[in-house]
């Protein structure tokens, strides 16, 4: 099932060079104007649902989102607010791992017909934890695991990765971590530490390395793709991704560089950091959610400029356009937030001029 494109031995090698080769430039500013849009203008952040626990990622078909929980659950919240439940009928228990769970979820096309959905979780296997992406199936009683496409992906105790995400052309892409062992990201035999894509066959294969724990992925009108990175305490990056980059982790980090690997388009520095996770394009800007950055950050992917902290409402997971509004989960009852009445929540930013 593992398909390794020649092209990261070769990566690997250059990888290789000494440390005399790094360079290191300053983190990216932010830009003044990071309290408004574009325009000047005030956006309007209403709640769409409420009473989510965990939530992980957002999809959504016709007036119905569908988020998963890490604990299992699907929860499926419309425009009017009302959430409904449902459970994900798995072949392997979910790992207890921190972090772990059910993570990503993007539905199939055509799902008004087939009900279908990719889902991305880790399950205890026999050593530790186990990455798995399967079918899922939607039935009047839950969703249902129908298929697996990837299995056999060893985690560890933080650094599964987990999102998915559906290009502009269709093609099913997956992030996946480190899993807390740094050495995998440079390795061409581990689909650790790497973004993955499936191709044609159903087999995923390596689409870029070198990445730590990369959670968001994003493409512009002209299919260029964007991801986010957790950096290790610090140094979080916001990355272009091109078809078989090295990425850096572990060899650079930040804003650290060096021949044959990629630097980042906007970090946080070493004094700072997002945890950013989910990530969204919405009219030529990007937004990722920031969990110890409790924000929702936009950025400029032209220069790399932050330009304005969404914040007020604690650790965000994840971020979704349907090219009208963008949406955000806040991730509080994950354990490493402080709930409030309510948490967590389905949020809208309606920008002015929207429909």
């Amino acid at each position: 099932m593992r398909r390794i494109a020649a092209v990261f031995v070769l990566l690997l090698v250059m990888a290789g060079c000494s440390d005399e080769a790094k360079e290191t430039i300053g983190p990216v500013e932010e830009s003044a104007e990071q309290e408004q849009d574009q325009d000047g203008a005030q956006e309007e952040i209403t709640e769409v649902a409420a009473g989510l626990r965990s939530p992980w990622s957002i999809a959504r078909h016709g007036d119905t989102f569908y988020i998963t929980e890490r604990g299992g659950t699907i929860a499926e919240a419309g425009t009017d607010g009302a959430v409904r439940r449902l459970d994900a009928e798995l072949s392997a228990r979910l790992s207890g791992a921190s972090e772990a769970g059910l993570m990503g979820f993007v539905l199939k096309p055509g799902f008004g017909e087939n009900q279908e959905a990719y889902a991305y979780y880790t399950y205890e296997g026999t050593t530790g934890p186990v990455n798995r992406i399967v079918t899922l199936k939607r039935g009047d009683s839950g969703w249902q695991e129908t298929e697996i496409h990837l299995d056999m992906v060893m985690s560890g105790p933080v650094h599964h990765g987990g999102r998915l995400a559906m290009s502009p052309d269709g093609t099913l892409f997956a992030t996946v971590g480190d899993r807390h062992e740094p050495g995998t990201a440079q390795d061409p035999e581990s689909l650790n530490g790497k973004i993955l894509q499936m191709n044609k066959s159903g087999e995923f294969e390596v689409y870029t390395m070198g990445h730590r724990n990369p959670q968001g992925l994003a493409w512009d009108e002209n299919g260029v793709m964007y991801a986010t990175e957790h950096g290790q305490t610090a140094n979080d990056e916001l990355n272009r991704i091109i078809e078989g980059r090295n990425y850096g982790w572990p060899v650079i980090q930040g804003t650290e560089q060096q021949e044959g690997m990629e630097g980042p388009i906007a970090t946080s520095g070493a004094a700072d950091t997002w945890s950013p996770s989910g990530l969204a394009y919405h009219e030529g800007l990007l937004y990722a959610a920031a969990l110890r950055g409790e924000a929702v950050l936009v950025f400029d992917p032209g220069t790399g400029s932050l330009l304005q902290r969404i914040e007020g409402y604690g650790r965000v997971r994840d971020v979704f356009s349907d090219g009208e509004s963008v949406y955000f989960i806040t991730n509080n009852t994950d354990g490493r937030g402080t709930p409030r009445e309510g948490d967590d929540r389905l949020m809208e930013i309606r920008h002015p001029g929207s429909g």
